[in-house]
């Protein structure tokens, strides 16, 4: 009998090996990532697509069994952390808070903003609060993570309570850590967002397609959150698969811009594409700053002026962003830059100009459609090439 109780302890029901329990907790803590980002993120916080009940039941019940966590919590914090991004009310920003605190501490953030009653009635319209969300999840969530505790032990014995231990840990590393914290510190960024939310990697497929963060706080509300053609996001694979199997409907992706002929007149048809595609054609204006600055950056070089070099190579990698996102010292050399070289003045304040048509939100169609059909006659007539190029390619949005 002791003998029997020893061998289960070191082995369990299913006497897995090493690399078998490695492989188990691989694919269970892929699970939870794939619950984590398409149910609780695309569907319940941003509702970019509909999941079946089926689908929808089966990933609370593990989300609840594998991290403890309630919908309405999860989303009601991460909707605030949208509509308060970068400030002091955002419940997890590295920019305010520091990023150690963050990545190290992140768990413990999303625990006290939980306990925010006015967070959860606010931010928590639409999410679950059916009997079993009131009786069972709401009102035992220490219950699951302590059944699923119980079910790994018995399937690896003893070591279960590592696989157990790694399943707990899991979410507040990857998601409340490297998400909320390096997601707004480090890594490259796609479009020029308000906030300071990067991509990790252009492949998401260890945190679900969460890597993609700029795309995301970029198009909130798209169940797709891969962009460029070199991205990849396992997570809208997953959605497209449940698609198929009539599991899932999407409901928003981003807008791709979609480039026709040339018109001479712009019309409301072209400002709209240009309105829906706002961040694509700032991010492409950017690139196009960013060349013609290198090609300035070579020319003063090549005529050796070598204090005007030194102070344009200070700022090449950033010059071609937008105003707002610099610092106080950075502002103050741009007039340094451009006091000599008109063309570099033209691309800053023509870009000033673009982005300043969606930001006047009281401006009728007919007004922003002048204000667009101005901007590309002041680019045509700029004598600049890219900017003359940039113009005509504006007029093609459909």
């Amino acid at each position: 009998m002791l003998n029997s109780l020893l061998d289960f302890l070191a082995h369990g029901f299913l006497r897995f090996s090493w690399w078998q329990i490695l492989l188990f907790v691989l694919a269970v803590t892929h699970v939870t990532i794939v619950g984590v980002t398409v149910y609780l993120h695309r569907c319940q916080a941003h509702r970019a697509l509909e999941l079946h009940p089926i689908a929808s039941h089966f990933f609370r019940f593990w989300l609840w069994m594998s991290t403890g966590m309630l919908t309405g919590q999860w989303a009601s914090i991460h909707r605030k952390h949208h509509a308060k991004c970068e400030t002091e009310e955002d419940p997890h920003s590295p920019q305010t808070r520091g990023i150690w605190k963050v990545l190290l501490e992140g768990a413990e953030l999303y625990r006290a903003e939980a306990k925010n009653e006015e967070t959860m009635r606010r931010f928590g319209h639409g999410t679950p609060n059916d009997w079993i969300e009131r009786n069972l999840y709401s009102k035992y969530p220490i219950l699951g993570i302590s059944l699923m505790m119980v079910i790994d032990v018995a399937l690896f014995g003893l070591v279960g309570l590592t696989v157990w231990a790694v399943q707990m840990v899991w979410i507040p590393f990857w998601a409340a850590g490297v998400v909320n914290g390096l997601g707004h510190f480090w890594g490259y960024r796609n479009f020029d967002s308000e906030d300071a939310s990067t991509n990790l990697f252009p492949i998401g497929i260890l945190i679900g397609g969460e890597e993609l963060h700029n795309n995301h706080h970029t198009y909130a509300t798209s169940a797709k959150l891969s962009n460029k053609w070199y991205e990849f996001d396992i997570g809208w694979l997953y959605i497209r698969l449940m698609s198929m199997c009539g599991l899932a409907k999407v409901k928003k992706v981003a807008p791709m811009p979609r480039i026709a002929e040339r018109k001479v007149v712009l019309d409301q048809d072209t400002l709209q594409a240009v309105l829906a595609n706002r961040y694509e054609v700032m991010a492409r204006y950017a690139k196009t700053v960013k060349r013609a600055y290198r090609q300035e950056l070579a020319r003063v070089k090549e005529i050796g002026a070598r204090e005007r070099y030194t102070l344009m190579k200070s700022a090449s990698t950033w010059f071609h962003k937008d105003e707002a996102g610099l610092d106080e010292p950075q502002r103050r050399q741009l007039p340094e830059i451009f006091a000599n070289n008109q063309t570099l003045r033209t691309f800053i304040e023509l870009r000033k100009d673009l982005s300043a048509i969606w930001e006047r939100s009281n401006a009728s169609r007919d007004q922003l459609l002048i204000q667009l059909q101005d901007w590309c006659h002041r680019a045509e007539q700029s004598g600049i090439k890219a900017l003359q190029e940039f113009a005509l390619r504006l007029r093609c949005y459909a």
